[in-house]
């Protein structure tokens, strides 16, 4: 079982996860923060990966630290089930259309983290969560995942479903990039010869 999990303590949140690649979107989530529990669902269900996440913040503050952190272990907990990636696609990309909205999301399990982020909000808020929490949300999680990821709003205006969407998007493409293919369930996924 490709499975983990991450435990990170600091002053300003508490966190724990646990991620199994190889499940079927059974997800437990609770930061405190309902919107972004919304999307945490959202890339378990669409992801096949059962998603464990109890966070507690300081969001008597703000859900800065909540969703940066929570990023942070989950990006470790996946980085840490996927081990030395023998066997898996490496790559994933989705297309995902919510209703208006299209939003394309391409990955790379590379060992190198990057985020190029082309999804603009037209409001600040979505429920408690500030908008601008998504690009760093993603870009927290490529950190500690290692991954190369691209998420880029086609077109479309309803912030939801931008956010929604984007989410669906992440979770379509890891599904796909995280899978053992059984051509190369031996293999590392690179010429080096390591990821």
């Amino acid at each position: 079982m490709r499975t983990a999990t991450i435990k990170r303590s600091t002053s300003e949140t508490s966190i724990e996860v646990t991620v199994n690649l190889d499940g079927t979107g059974v997800y437990h989530v609770a930061t405190g923060v309902g919107f972004f529990d919304h999307m945490l669902e959202q890339l378990s269900r669409h992801s096949l990966i059962d998603l464990d996440v109890k966070t507690t913040g300081d969001l008597h503050i703000d859900a800065h630290h909540t969703v940066e952190d929570t990023a942070l272990a989950l990006g470790a907990a996946v980085a840490q089930a996927l081990g030395d990636k023998r066997g898996i696609r490496r790559y994933g990309d989705a297309l995902s259309p919510m209703d208006e909205v299209l939003t394309r999301v391409s990955l790379d399990i590379s060992g190198r983290p990057w985020l190029v982020w082309r999804a603009p909000f037209g409001q600040a808020t979505l429920g408690t969560m500030d908008t601008e929490l998504f690009e760093h949300f993603f870009h927290s999680f490529a950190q500690t995942a290692g991954i190369t990821l691209h998420v880029e709003l086609l077109h479309g205006h309803n912030n939801h479903h931008i956010a929604e969407s984007a989410f669906k998007g992440l979770a379509r493409a890891l599904r796909t990039a995280t899978e053992i293919d059984p051509r190369k369930a031996d293999a590392i996924p690179s010429t080096k010869g390591v990821l």
